[in-house]
């Protein structure tokens, strides 16, 4: 398997929002991104004018455009506010949301979305706006959460699978520098993931859990070489559900950076994401950065 992105590249920041609290509070903290990256932040309203032109009348259109408008040049005063220093542009996009966040993240841009959309029926479509926009990303996206009364923690928490996940440790290292706040790598594993069907005999299991430090140790002692200056803590955890304990773990972290692995689709269908990514992104206690996976494991359930 071979990742899709080569290097950490820590450019610009592009936001979606949708008029919902939780879009505001994914701005405010992009943002603060772009702050710590030095790099302008890209503000994106999908309104997915061309897609329902058949069956609105043009004086909707128009309000819709209107209502898109306003929506971002709000938005754009509130980052302001907060960051007055900061480069800030907007986007107003005919197209749908999904669409319009990834041509505008381009080749390396970094996608940013909250975790919820509009409340009511709204929020059934805009709710998804973030999953869809994870799974079929090929550029680093982060979905805000856990935000609201959060205080630092000094640290940024990255979730390591295997070997392939050194690109997603190098991203965290980078998250962490410009926090200044310590790495965490965690490793956490199942018996049935390391022997396929069978739970194998008692005296395997050191074994196993050998191989998995193994792993963990290597990517450890590459971040190790690659950012003297960072402190780093490692830990390797045996449980019978990943997403669990990188749930738990999050409690205490500013960032948890992982890979967006998909979980096979029917030829035809939208990428999905594996159920461990799907449940972080619903239930981490902070922002979750995903970055895409592509290849031999990108069916992978985890």
């Amino acid at each position: 398997m071979e990742s899709a992105i080569r290097t950490p590249d820590t450019s610009s920041v592009i936001v979606g929002v949708d008029g919902s609290a939780q879009a505001r509070d994914a701005a405010l903290w992009a943002a603060g991104e772009a702050v710590r990256r030095s790099r302008p932040l890209h503000i994106v309203h999908g309104a997915d004018t061309d897609g329902r032109a058949l069956y609105l009348s043009a004086e909707t259109i128009e309000r819709v455009r209107a209502a898109g408008r306003e929506l971002l040049d709000d938005t754009a005063k509130a980052v302001a506010a907060e960051y007055p220093g900061l480069n800030v542009t907007t986007e107003f996009s005919r197209a749908d949301a999904v669409t319009s966040l990834h041509r505008s993240g381009g080749l390396h841009g970094t996608v940013v979305v909250g975790n919820r959309g509009l409340g009511g029926f709204n929020s059934l479509m805009l709710g998804s706006v973030g999953l869809d926009t994870a799974a079929t990303a090929r550029t680093p996206v982060i979905v805000v959460r856990g935000i609201e009364g959060a205080e630092e923690r000094g640290t940024v928490l990255v979730a390591v699978r295997d070997e392939h996940d050194l690109m997603c440790a190098r991203y965290a290292a980078r998250e962490a520098e410009l926090r200044k706040a310590s790495l965490r790598l965690l490793h956490v594993w199942t018996m049935l993931q390391s022997m396929g069907t069978v739970v194998p005999m008692l005296d395997g299991v050191d074994e196993i859990a050998g191989r998995h430090e193994e792993t963990l140790l290597a990517i450890t002692d590459t971040i190790r070489d690659e950012f003297p200056d960072l402190t780093i803590e490692t830990d390797a955890e045996k449980s019978v559900s990943v997403a669990g304990v990188l749930v738990e773990a999050s409690r205490h972290a500013d960032l948890l950076v992982m890979g967006g692995r998909r979980a096979p689709t029917p030829l035809g269908l939208r990428p999905s994401l594996g159920w461990a990514t799907h449940s972080l992104l619903h239930h981490a206690h902070c922002p979750v950065l995903l970055i895409p996976r592509l290849g031999s494991d990108s069916g992978s359930t985890s």
